[in-house]
């Protein structure tokens, strides 16, 4: 088993995983962009997002994108944004998801990149999305209606109290 970044020839076997992952979603009604992604799309994603993989025999079981502010698609809050979390339908409820999220959320966004703080969206309606990302953590700070089908709840963590007090302290000089 190991943690890794996407890379072009994980595209199909990635877009499977995304497309499988989101059927469940897509039935309650939510449209996510990830669940009819084109082959095309997914390579403009990885262009400019650092897209997350935890794989075990050489199978895609989960994955976690860390969308960038500078990137193609940033998040509304000028913060690194987390999507695209998806687990193998298969492998739901075995850990793998939570594995994932807990190697990006310390060794990547705090150990690697020193974050102050991240964001994430997801879906109002869903129902049981948002309590699972309260459960680790993260608080609402905002919502909006960007699609017809939902409304899109805002979240944040602070990872780092001190660097995300002078973040915000530069951000609201500018």
């Amino acid at each position: 088993m190991s943690f890794r970044l996407i890379t072009d020839k994980d595209i199909p076997a990635y877009q499977a995983l995304l497309h499988s992952a989101y059927q469940a979603t897509t039935q309650l009604g939510i449209h996510f962009a990830a669940a009819a992604i084109k082959q095309s799309q997914i390579a403009d994603h990885i262009e400019s997002n650092a897209v997350y993989l935890f794989e075990k025999d050489g199978e895609l079981l989960s994955t976690l994108s860390i969308r960038f502010p500078w990137g193609n698609n940033p998040g509304p809050y000028g913060l690194p944004h987390l999507g695209w979390f998806a687990t193998a339908p298969r492998y739901k409820g075995q850990g793998y998801g939570n594995a994932l999220w807990d190697f990006v959320e310390q060794q990547i966004l705090i150990n690697q990149l020193k974050l102050p703080a991240v964001t994430l969206g997801t879906a109002a309606n869903h129902p049981w999305l948002a309590q699972t990302y309260i459960n680790k953590g993260y608080k609402k700070i905002g919502q909006a209606d960007l699609t017809s089908d939902h409304t899109t709840l805002y979240f944040e963590k602070i990872l780092n109290h001190k660097s995300y007090t002078e973040w915000k302290k530069r951000s609201n000089k500018q």
